[in-house]
C-alpha cells in the first residue's frame, strides 16, 4: 500500500484509523460512511493511494474495475440491491471531493432523487 502523508483513508486502510469495515481484501476495503446520507453509505477505497479518479493511471484498470465489483457486493450483503443503490464518485473540490483518496459511496435503502446535487 502507498500511503500519502496525513490521508485518513490511508489510515483506515492501515488499520490505523477507526472505521466499521464491512470488507476488505488485499486492494480494498469497504467501510461505514461516519456522516450517512441515506440509510446505507458505505464507501469502498483502494488501498493504493489514488487521489482521485482523473488520477489513475492505465495501469490501475483491473484494481478500478474491482472497486465496482465489490461495491456491488457491499450493496447485496447490506440488502439494498434489489431495491436499488446508487454508486457515486465525487472527481475534485467542484464535484464534491473532501477526502482526496479515491472512494466509491455505495448508497441506498430510500429513494434516490435525481438530479443528485
Amino acid at each position: 500500500m502507498t500511503e500519502a502523508l496525513g490521508c485518513v483513508f490511508c489510515r483506515i486502510a492501515a488499520h490505523q484509523a477507526p472505521a466499521k469495515i464491512l470488507y476488505e481484501d488485499d486492494q480494498c476495503v469497504a467501510f461505514e460512511d461516519i456522516r450517512p446520507r441515506a440509510p446505507v453509505h458505505a464507501l469502498v477505497i483502494p488501498k493504493k493511494h489514488i487521489a482521485a479518479l482523473d488520477a489513475g493511471l492505465e495501469t490501475d484498470e483491473a484494481l478500478l474495475g474491482h472497486l465496482l465489483v465489490v461495491s456491488a457486493r457491499v450493496a447485496r450483503e447490506k440488502g439494498i440491491d434489489r431495491s436499488g443503490f446508487r454508486t457515486v464518485i465525487n472527481t475534485n473540490a467542484g464535484a464534491g471531493q473532501t477526502v482526496f483518496h479515491l472512494h466509491l459511496h455505495v448508497m441506498g435503502g430510500r429513494i434516490m432523487h435525481w438530479p443528485p446535487g
